[in-house]
């Protein structure tokens, strides 16, 4: 909670600065993202154990914070669309004797250092990015999210992700979550995954079919290098360099230098993989 309120805390100071300086394209961009990545993606997200959980409190606590943050979004954006967030703001619960009955008459959200959480901030996006780094790198292998995995975070500062730990095992799909202060002496059959503060570490038999996983990257790998020959036979040809547009060269060029690098992540993928 203390997160997202620091963080919105930062939003009206950074749009009002915006909108007193003219830059309103800056400032409607800035509300658009915290509504849709940080808001929508992470916070309702993240509230969802509470939410659906047994405890009373939290789930006020939850509901309140996640009402109040729609409320002070809907004010920064009601300059730039004044119906829609009107409407809105009409179908959230009202507190007993409270002044804001209508959007167009409540008062501009002001930034408050008593809403300013860097410490609680910082923490909570450490947490984050070792969460995105494991679901993209689990996006790259093709891995289902139904599929757990245990995961080993080694990290200097163990405090945030203990906190975290909840967030960790639902939304990087961890089977459990261990801590330690290095990394294991063998690295063999290992997916590792660095992050700013943490690395993480996660069995590949426990993500993958092998077997299957190894035909998959040989595949791809024997595709994209029949497609690199292709497109350097393309270009060893002088009447097609000399005759064809630059644009058209340039774009051939780009296509091999995408199908190197492919080729390159194939080969790191079959080391990985023993193959």
């Amino acid at each position: 909670d203390k997160w997202v309120l620091s963080k919105l805390n930062t939003l009206v100071k950074e749009v009002t600065e915006n909108l007193d300086s003219y830059e309103i394209g800056v400032a409607s961009a800035k509300v658009y993202d915290f509504l849709w990545d940080t808001y929508c993606d992470w916070y309702i997200e993240l509230t969802k154990t509470r939410l659906n959980g047994e405890d009373e409190t939290a789930k006020d606590t939850a509901r309140n914070v996640l009402c109040y943050v729609l409320a002070e979004l809907l004010k920064l954006l009601h300059p730039f669309m004044p119906f829609i967030t009107e409407e809105i703001f009409q179908a959230l619960p009202k507190r007993a004797g409270a002044e804001d009955r209508f959007l167009m008459l409540a008062k501009w959200p002001e930034y408050s250092e008593a809403l300013s959480f860097p410490q609680e901030e910082a923490a909570m996006e450490a947490v984050m990015d070792t969460i995105k780094a494991i679901r993209a790198r689990r996006a790259e292998m093709n891995v289902p999210p139904s599929k757990k995995a245990e995961v080993l975070l080694v990290t200097a500062a163990p405090e945030p992700y203990e906190q975290g730990l909840h967030f960790l095992q639902r939304l990087a799909f961890a089977s459990e979550v261990r801590f330690a202060a290095e990394a294991p002496a063998d690295l063999s059959g290992q997916v590792s995954i660095v992050t700013r503060s943490a690395a993480a570490y996660l069995p590949l038999s426990e993500l993958v079919d092998l077997a299957a996983e190894r035909e998959r990257v040989a595949r791809e790998k024997e595709k994209a290098e029949n497609g690199l020959r292709i497109v350097e036979q393309k270009l060893s040809n002088e009447k097609f360099v000399s005759r064809a547009p630059e644009a058209v060269v340039n774009a051939e060029k780009e296509k091999a230098e995408k199908f190197r690098e492919l080729i390159a992540k194939l080969e790191e993928s079959a080391k990985a993989l023993g193959c």
